[in-house]
């Protein structure tokens, strides 16, 4: 019942074309909208807030939620810690799908990236190095650079999946395993990766992706090995 329940109040929105944070119907109003008691309705709202779909403000009512990434994070995030604990390669695994992701699309961006992209990387190249000067690349740094490196495809759902993929990798990365970083290296690869798209390289562009997610594995395996 509660999942026939969620299935129409995720079609009323749609039907509806209501965008993030426009008021929803009210509890009673959805009772005799679908005919169903205050419970559940209740038990399907939370279910939906729970995957993002609706935002519950107690004393104001319920909106559309902002749909983002979110619980899809914290899915990988506790699947990857659940499997590093069994003994599993879990991060590892997670660090193939971005590479994999990130492979298949960086050909599309060689030659292609617009000016004021291409500027806005060798912004973020000059950061990296101005940080590596100090002795270390901040993540922040390291995702900016990714997020700007397929901005231009113009695919915001791409764009959200990518940043769930690299938050959750990062998270999960920081609390169970000491990797040793060379910020002179990140630099470097980062670097090769601008010029490769920028030449417009593909096969020199995918060359500089692989190098750069082989080094991560090379010293995720070496702190697993410690």
């Amino acid at each position: 019942m509660t999942n026939d329940i969620q299935e129409r109040i995720k079609r009323l929105i749609i039907d509806q074309r209501l965008p993030s944070g426009a008021p929803l119907p009210t509890e009673t109003e959805l009772m005799e909208l679908l005919g169903v008691s205050r419970n559940s309705v209740r038990e399907a709202l939370k279910a939906l807030q729970a995957m993002g779909i609706v935002e519950i403000r107690h004393g104001f009512g319920t909106y559309v939620g902002p749909m983002s990434m979110a619980p899809m994070i914290e899915g990988l995030i506790f699947r990857t810690v659940a499997g590093h604990y069994r003994g599993e390669d879990s991060l590892l695994q997670l660090l193939e799908l971005r590479e994999a992701v990130e492979t298949g699309l960086i050909a599309r961006l060689a030659g292609r990236i617009p000016e004021a992209d291409l500027a806005e990387l060798d912004a973020v190249v000059r950061r990296m190095e101005a940080e590596a000067a100090e002795g270390s690349v901040r993540a922040e740094t390291d995702r900016a650079f990714h997020a700007a490196l397929y901005g231009s495809l113009d695919n915001t759902l791409l764009s959200e999946v990518l940043e769930a993929f690299w938050d959750a990798f990062h998270r999960v990365r920081t609390d169970l395993v000491d990797v040793p970083t060379d910020p002179k290296v990140t630099c470097k690869q980062h670097r090769e990766i601008l010029e490769s798209v920028r030449s417009g390289d593909a096969l020199r562009a995918e060359e500089a992706i692989r190098d750069h997610f082989g080094n991560i594995r090379i010293r995720l395996r070496s702190a697993h090995s410690d």
